[in-house]
């Protein structure tokens, strides 16, 4: 309702369905305004600390996300069971989900976001553009027809012209967005990109867009309320992605001018009002080398990235969000808002960057955060990774005068976080923030395309590391004598030890000498330590006059390190018996190369297959993944059935050489 109608929305308790670090900052906002928060969690989330921490907590499923966070009437009970008034759908899952957004309504909850209306306008790609293009905003040539057809599809890209991109028409993410640069490859990308849709969003549909070359990915934060007012917040630029998801933001950004701000600005108001929107979105934008911008996408939600945008306006978007909700107007207006120095978010992700960037999931057997810096995250030492959910595990947020400050305080707090136990992106992070194309602000989409083995190379002095993992792991043996400082009486001899770090087997020794010191050979080279200090997790050492320090965790045969920020596992295989290894596939059996779950079998048994051929998909972490067969031959046996969860290592395919 508008003006004089105007309806005012008293709500009291609030339920937040989604998960993790976005439910308790969700919650953060909601406490300070004196509301209750009711979290909801699937049988994966049971104790996860987003639940824990919530005032009341309701469980709405089994693991996967079709089954409990995408389940609409679960949610629907789950807010009716606890009393909440009002259900804010984080960003994710049914953030942009017109039919949720109706099903509260409907049931007499206020939904913190826009109406399904504008939902259903904007949150679709295809209608997005249209209304775009109808009121004179321009929007990236592509096709967002009805025609879903394999054949109408090939030849409307045809028209597009490769390379084209393939987009989910529902949600956002990166999910169900394929690069295809030829025509020969269209119809593999469109099934995969159909098959990630349908299961992230519940939506097959997908749209075609040019692929504009090079550009920078620019969004434009707006709020609009039921008063009729409309604002913008500024850029941000989101163009360092990997998978077509983003990975870096800032704002403001580094091609941004305060012209050019204004005129995207000014465009980004008019869709509001002209939608009657209410709540936050952000419209997307991709801005060419020549300084055109093209419409791509509004989402009408929350965005993962909004941090930056509140460290440099000093506004508290979730609190926006529910006041809005409640029926008050925007408490600021566009000429109030000034924009303070400049901020950068990373995203941490459980995933190996050196091995595409693939998801991982685990427990997290040591989990510290520095002071002095954002860190938005739901973890803990001993918190559990599923393999059902986003592989974002934590958002790291710094501010700075300029942004040269922003990026050295980045670096600085990301070498002081601690995430023992299962792969991170944190070096590889590191790396992002400290390539001379990032610091000069030159990032495009391409960026990490473009300088990924610069990226990915490993950084310090690789031999120095082992020596000290092998120390440590010398020292910290459970069966060793514990370590004292000072002179040892005992007899120096050097001891054996046999560790495999970074996929590369060392074998070194290591002798005490009577002065207390340490030496570490491998092969020619020694390596000389005094050890200060040593406790649970932290060791303080002199190695050729300098003093330095580490942390690590052993666990077992396991040992986590990191040093100067570069974190490293050891498997201690000292006393450990020899055993075959054997490349995946290379036996003709097809391992699960992860935790997830089968979602498309590609063969049959009988059929003939050639090394490199894709013979099953498994879906993990909102991404799929295609396993290939190692070797030419014939397919013996499929040792798994579509919609089964398979864990790591599990043979999924056997092939019979021949």
């Amino acid at each position: 309702m508008r003006n004089g109608s105007v309806q005012h929305r008293p709500f009291f308790k609030v339920l937040i369905a989604n998960r993790g670090e976005i439910a308790l900052r969700v919650r953060r906002s909601a406490r300070q305004l004196g509301l209750g928060v009711v979290a909801v969690y699937s049988d994966a989330d049971r104790d996860a600390l987003h639940v824990r921490q919530a005032d009341q907590a309701v469980r709405i499923g089994e693991a996967l996300p079709a089954q409990s966070y995408l389940n609409i009437p679960a949610i629907i009970a789950a807010a009716k069971a606890s009393g909440a008034d009002a259900v804010h759908p984080g960003y994710g899952f049914l953030a942009e989900n017109e039919d949720f957004a109706q099903a509260c309504k409907d049931a007499g909850l206020v939904f913190i976001g826009p109406s399904p209306q504008a939902i259903e306008a904007m949150g679709n790609k295809a209608g997005a553009k249209e209304i775009m293009k109808k009121a004179g905003v321009p929007c990236v040539p592509g096709y967002q027809g009805a025609d879903q057809s394999d054949e109408v599809m090939l030849a409307e890209a045809k028209k597009v012209g490769f390379p084209v991109m393939i987009k989910a028409v529902a949600g956002g993410g990166g999910r169900g967005m394929r690069l295809v640069t030829d025509a020969g490859s269209f119809a593999d990308a469109l099934r995969s990109a159909r098959s990630e849709a349908k299961a992230a969003f519940g939506d097959a549909t997908v749209i075609l867009e040019r692929a504009i070359q090079n550009p920078r990915h620019i969004e434009i934060q707006v709020f609009g309320d039921s008063h009729g007012n409309a604002i913008h917040l500024g850029e941000r630029d989101c163009s360092a992605q990997r998978r077509h998801q983003k990975l870096i933001e800032e704002a403001p950004s580094p091609a941004v001018t305060p012209v050019l701000r204004a005129k995207m600005g000014e465009v980004a108001v008019a869709a509001v009002k002209a939608l009657r929107y209410e709540g936050a979105g952000t419209l997307e934008f991709l801005l060419d080398e020549a300084g055109e911008f093209y419409f791509m996408e509004m989402n009408t939600r929350l965005q993962v990235e909004h941090p930056v945008t509140e460290a440099i306006t000093g506004l508290d978007l979730v609190e926006l969000q529910l006041r809005v909700a409640r029926g008050e107007p925007l408490a600021v207006k566009q000429q109030d808002i000034r924009f303070s120095g400049h901020a950068i978010e990373v995203r941490l992700c459980s995933e190996d960057a050196a091995h595409d960037f693939m998801p991982q999931s685990g427990r997290m057997a040591r989990w510290q955060v520095p002071e002095g810096i954002r860190v938005e995250h739901a973890l803990q030492s001993g918190s559990e990774i599923p393999p059902f959910y986003d592989s974002m595990i934590a958002k790291v947020i710094s501010h700075g005068a300029t942004r040269e400050e922003a990026r050295g305080r980045l670096i600085a707090g990301l070498e002081q976080i601690t995430a023992f136990g299962v792969t991170t992106n944190q070096a590889f992070l590191m790396s992002c923030l400290r390539h001379p194309g990032f610091v000069r602000g030159e990032a495009t989409t391409a960026f990490i395309g473009a300088h990924r083995d610069e990226l990915l190379a490993p950084r310090g002095d690789a031999a120095f590391t082992a020596a000290l993992a092998g120390l440590l792991l010398y020292v910290t043996n459970p069966k060793a004598p514990i370590w004292r400082s000072g002179r040892s009486l005992s007899a120096t001899f050097a001891l054996p030890v046999k560790f495999e770090i970074a996929g590369h087997t060392v074998e070194l020794e290591v002798t005490r000498e009577r002065d207390g010191g340490y030496i570490v050979a491998v092969g020619e080279r020694q390596d000389r330590f005094e050890i200060d200090q040593l406790n649970h997790d932290v060791v303080r050492f002199r190695h050729d006059g300098v003093m330095d320090s580490a942390r690590f965790l052993r666990d077992g045969d396991q040992l986590y390190l990191q040093h100067r920020g570069i974190p490293l596992a050891a498997n201690d295989l000292t006393l450990a018996a020899p055993k075959a290894v054997t490349a995946n596939g290379g036996d003709g059996r097809v391992r699960a190369v992860l935790n997830g779950r089968v979602i498309a079998v590609l063969v049959k048994p009988g059929d003939r297959v050639t090394a490199g051929q894709p013979v099953l998909t498994l879906e993990a972490m909102k991404m799929e993944h295609v396993h290939k067969a190692g070797i030419d031959g014939v397919v013996a046996a499929i040792d798994v059935a579509e919609g089964e969860q398979v864990t790591t290592g599990k043979i999924v395919v056997e092939i019979r050489a021949g």
